[in-house]
């Protein structure tokens, strides 16, 4: 005998949500799972055999075992235990903080993201934007590192495109696993960011537990033998000086290291300038703290008048992108020598006398990364405009362009040169400057606005420290 069953709507709804999350469950998350495991697999096949430093195998590891593998990690259950006693915390409490951490910290490298789609997306953005070119390359110097060592690229920080630029130029080296601070946890973009290899960090955290939770993730990782790049600098140069370094994440690279282990740790400088970084204006209005800050509506408008802007000049065919991009590579440094040489062992130091070291190591890279930071037209022909105290004519501003690049060459500077041609590169170095109206022309005599003059320092102060001291004044 049949009867009718009435159910309200949403016990209805209900369980076709709770179905649908099975089927999704159960079938369909699976196989993209395979899917995206599958195109990582091909990817890792193809770029295996052109990568001169490899993909190591704890980068393709689950996140979840990852996070795990950190969670327990017994300094991390020392430095737990320690916080809950500190703070009168119950362990279950300080568990789930160290599990939230960890989240926060770990990534989840997809080879088929990195190679394909952000290799793609790095080379289209870079080259739209700039000339980009690799100006010094020791080859030689990068081909000697053992295939097994751990390979740490430290590099100056002056735009964000920094991330974009040094992984295009570096993806036939290697795949480089990046800091990034805590603006980019946007939804979307961290998850992007994350499957690219890079970690999340919080800038100048004071959290003790934090701390130690990303010391150990950097230290497993360098253990590993993943491919890192870090800016020592912590942040984009507001003045265009190379800024006062921290050496944070290089000691937690080097408290760990092994002087007898099976991997050396090997050091990379590079040095990166632009003919223009994108966030030149902004920058120099946070390092003026008296100075008026627009609001939303007003920082829209600039973006949107910015943008209008660009597209005007390409259409009548005056847009030359924003001048060059340039990044030059050093000879690599390995910590295994250098230690040696010096009688050091970082494992068996003492807190201050490692940071001594660690400072004394620290520093030798960062100068060796200022002393590979490229010149190019925009910052020469600043540098000289800043110094004459009278329009000049091109002719004028050509001879005192060649007598400056002749100090820099003696004083070892890395000079690119566009199209192995002088009158080319100050032509373009001016071109940009005049049309953003930073230099004005009037009857073939060329001056630099008064107003402008703090943004023309900017990228004079980007080779300032490549001049002979004598030139600094």
């Amino acid at each position: 005998m049949a009867s009718t069953v009435t159910l309200p709507l949403w016990l209805v709804v209900l369980a076709g949500v709770l179905t649908a999350w099975a089927v999704l469950d159960r079938l369909l998350v699976p196989s993209v799972r395979w899917f995206l495991r599958s195109r990582a697999n091909r990817v890792l096949d193809d770029v295996g055999q052109r990568l001169k430093i490899q993909i190591r195998p704890f980068q393709q590891s689950d996140r979840r075992a990852l996070v795990e593998r950190l969670v327990f990690d017994d300094k991390v259950q020392q430095a737990a235990q320690a916080y809950g006693s500190a703070h009168g915390t119950p362990r279950a409490v300080v568990a789930q903080i160290v599990e939230r951490y960890a989240r926060e910290i770990v990534p989840a490298f997809n080879a088929y993201f990195y190679f394909r789609f952000g290799y793609w997306l790095g080379k289209t953005l870079s080259r739209s934007l700039y000339r980009v070119r690799i100006g010094f390359n020791d080859d030689a110097g990068l081909a000697a590192v053992p295939e097994n060592a751990t390979v740490v690229f430290v590099m100056n920080h002056r735009s964000n495109m920094d991330y974009i630029i040094a992984s295009y130029l570096a993806a036939e080296k290697a795949a480089l696993s990046y800091a990034v601070g805590e603006w980019a946890r946007i939804w979307g973009l961290q998850q992007l960011i994350r499957s690219m290899g890079a970690y999340f960090v919080r800038r100048n955290s004071r959290d003790e537990l934090y701390r130690r939770v990303l010391e150990r993730y950097i230290a497993m990782a360098t253990e590993a033998g993943v491919t890192q790049a870090v800016y020592p600098e912590g942040g984009l140069s507001r003045d265009g000086l190379m800024r006062e370094p921290k050496f944070g994440v290089l000691d937690y690279m080097l408290r760990g290291f092994d002087l007898d282990g099976e991997r050396d740790l090997v050091f990379v400088p590079l040095g990166l300038n632009y003919d223009r970084t994108l966030e030149d204006r902004t920058l120099l209005l946070a390092e003026d703290a008296t100075a008026p800050r627009p609001g939303r509506a007003r920082a829209l408008w600039n973006t949107v008048h910015f943008i209008g802007h660009q597209v005007a000049l390409a259409l009548r065919s005056r847009w030359h992108r924003f001048g060059y991009a340039c990044v030059n590579f050093g000879t690599p440094v390995s910590v295994r020598e250098y230690a040696s040489a010096r009688n050091l062992d970082f494992r068996h130091m003492a807190k201050e006398q490692r940071s001594r070291a660690v400072g004394e190591l620290g520093r030798h890279l960062m100068e060796q990364v200022g002393r590979l930071i490229p010149v190019l037209p925009v910052p020469l022909v600043a540098t000289v405009l800043l110094r004459s105290p009278q329009s000049v004519s091109e002719m004028e501003l050509k001879s005192a362009v060649a007598a400056l690049v002749l100090a820099l060459e003696e004083n070892g500077a890395r000079i690119y040169l566009p199209r192995s041609d002088w009158d080319y590169a100050v032509t373009a170095g001016l071109r940009m400057l005049v049309q953003r109206h930073l230099v004005i022309e009037t009857d073939g005599l060329f001056w630099a606005r008064r107003d402008e003059k703090p943004l023309l320092r900017y990228y004079a102060n980007s080779i300032r420290h490549l001049l002979p001291e004598a030139l600094r004044a």
